[in-house]
């Protein structure tokens, strides 16, 4: 497939800080893409470098196949859906839709049959008469991306749209955002720091932190295969450990902790007997028993007291305070609602499945703490 958004070495500074550190990437034509990161990553930088309302120091931006050096925001094939959306409340849904056709001198007659169309395909048909403000949160939601839409765009940018939502509209809106692209196969591109949102909605995912791309690829691929301790830290819930490479048997090295207990993972990247490493696991990928004999011959078990139970069904999980080193530690509950009888108090055996706990070497600075 063609690419739709091309960056090549895209940098951005201001002053001392660099934004964006030459930053290259493509976006295929139809996709979902979204950018995934904490604030102050340089992600809406980047977006608004895309849009137009910023220009890179250096390196080259193309959509649909034409350079963007010079050319003004509005006259990039692109159009932005805010936060805040900034619908207008004087003018009726229908106007609202037809708004950017009306700019482009599209007849009266013309501009309405499309807005029309356009709020039939996002599920609003009736709704062209109405004021914005007689509409629900997730209606005007459909309202501001169908006004972009109508234009007919070879890239939609959404910066963060869903932030402005309560929780369970938010979960509603993921599913229909991405309907909606399915539906159209305009290319979104999408940032946000809420991993749900961009591992839930995206075709693929880039990973920002400081400047530049963690890793690329798609949810499953950064869930289950990280290739940074920032990525693994960041996507998905985790459980840190910091220690030593005690022993490498393959791609299996044992992890030995300052307090004298151990931890086996996958390896990530070139690593010695001796080097300082972080390993992360997942909640899901803890084994518990309430004897250590129900725990796999050979893994390393820990005993945890239990701090509290998290119940959410299929989603449930225990925080367990070590016995010895008194760290935290978050492991989902099976569903067979074998443990749905703990208690705070009780103590359990634990471990980690080590062809699904990754290790890394330990980047400056590491502290010695799990999390």
């Amino acid at each position: 497939m063609s690419a739709d958004l091309f960056a090549r070495e895209v940098l951005k500074r201001f002053g001392a800080h660099t934004a964006v550190d030459s930053l290259s990437f493509s976006v295929e034509r139809g996709s979902f893409f979204s950018i995934l990161g904490p604030s102050g990553c340089g992600k809406t930088t980047l977006l608004r470098m895309i849009a137009g309302f910023l220009a890179p120091d250096s390196g080259d931006i193309s959509i649909g196949g034409r350079s963007m050096v010079g050319v003004a925001p509005n006259r990039r094939p692109v159009n932005m859906v805010f936060q805040q959306l900034a619908l207008f409340p004087m003018m009726s849904v229908g106007e609202n839709v037809a708004y950017g056709l009306a700019r482009r001198g599209v007849a009266r007659a013309e501009r309405e049959r499309k807005a029309q169309a356009m709020l039939e395909r996002v599920g609003l048909a009736n709704a062209a008469r109405k004021r914005v403000d007689e509409l629900s949160g997730g209606q005007r939601q459909r309202v501001a991306i169908a006004r972009s839409l109508v234009l007919e765009p070879t890239l939609l940018l959404l910066d963060e749209p869903l932030g402005a939502l309560d929780l369970k509209l938010r979960e509603h809106m993921k599913i229909e955002l991405k309907q909606l692209q399915a539906a159209f196969g305009t290319t979104f591109v999408y940032i946000t720091h809420d991993q749900s949102e961009a591992l839930v909605l995206s075709d693929h995912v880039g990973v920002m932190n400081q400047g530049r791309f963690e890793q690329l690829g798609t949810p499953q691929e950064l869930y289950y295969q990280p290739q940074t301790p920032f990525v693994a830290g960041f996507v998905g819930a985790n459980n840190r450990i910091v220690g030593r490479v005690e022993l490498l048997d393959g791609d299996i090295a044992t992890v030995a902790t300052d307090q004298g207990w151990q931890v086996h993972g996958r390896r990530h990247g070139a690593l010695s007997v001796g080097d300082a490493v972080e390993a992360f696991a997942r909640p899901e990928s803890c084994l518990l028993g309430r004897q250590s004999a129900e725990l796999p011959a050979g893994l390393p078990a820990h005993v945890g007291i239990v701090q509290s139970l998290l119940f959410d069904g299929a989603n449930s999980a225990v925080l367990l305070e070590e016995e010895r080193t008194r760290r935290e530690f978050r492991i989902a509950l099976p569903q067979t609602g074998q443990f749905a009888d703990l208690k705070p108090g009780e103590m359990i055996r634990f471990g980690f499945d080590p062809q699904r706990a990754a290790v890394f070497p330990a980047r400056p600075g590491a502290a010695g703490q799990a999390g």
